[in-house]
């Protein structure tokens, strides 16, 4: 990882999911029912941790075959049954949000998360006041890392995707979609990286923390 970038970034786009809110015990009670329902073997919230990262259209076809349709529907039902009255601001996300946003950088999101609930969790926190942007799954033709959804994020922007953007998140697929785009990576999140753990896609900058990096940004 190189030192911190001397200059804040024009724009920053984050990933939604456990970078900006903790949701993996909803996305963990929902992803049972469902395996539940399909007659699969549930999952142990580690296992949750480890293997969700692709958006659901492209997931759920190799888990679930030609039943991923079905196994769609089920899951979405959990979910949005308790997703926001279980919806959990990481420590120091909106500080972080506000500082960004007060300095005149332009803040979108990238996630794999439908877009509709997506933008319903935004409003629920009243977050949406802060993102140009919130591009959740399949709102563009493909889904993170692929660069359609970066290019939707920053369309209207000014800025292009590049090296004065920073892309933010917590999993390698939120790395590898800031390399595609050419953007700063941004890892955040509790436990540092270890050794050849991100051997594809190194993030460029690393934080343990929203608080941590608001800190910089701050001082920039």
């Amino acid at each position: 990882m190189s030192a911190a970038p001397p200059a804040l970034p024009a724009a920053a786009l984050f990933d939604w999911d456990n970078t900006l809110v903790d949701t993996w015990p909803v996305i963990h009670d929902a992803m049972n029912a469902t395996l539940a329902a399909m007659g699969h073997p549930l999952w142990t919230l580690e296992e949750t941790r480890a293997r969700v990262r692709l958006a659901l259209r492209e997931a759920f076809p190799a888990l679930f075959g030609d039943r991923w349709l079905e196994a769609r529907d089920i899951y979405y039902a959990r979910f949005r049954a308790i997703h926001l009255d279980r919806l959990a601001a990481m420590p120091g996300a909106e500080a972080l949000l506000a500082a960004m946003a007060g300095r005149g950088i332009h803040l979108g999101v990238v996630s794999n998360k439908s877009g509709d609930h997506l933008r319903r969790e935004a409003r629920h926190l009243g977050w949406d006041r802060y993102f140009a942007r919130l591009v959740g799954a399949t709102d563009a033709r493909r889904d993170k890392p692929a660069l359609e959804p970066v290019a939707l994020a920053l369309d209207g922007s000014g800025v292009a995707s590049g090296p004065k953007v920073w892309f933010i998140g917590d999993t390698e697929i939120d790395l590898e979609c800031a390399h595609n785009a050419g953007c700063v990576k941004v890892l955040v999140r509790e436990i540092p990286p270890s050794d050849g753990e991100f051997i594809s896609f190194p993030p460029d900058l690393y934080f343990p923390g929203c608080r941590e990096l608001e800190t910089l940004v701050s001082r920039l």
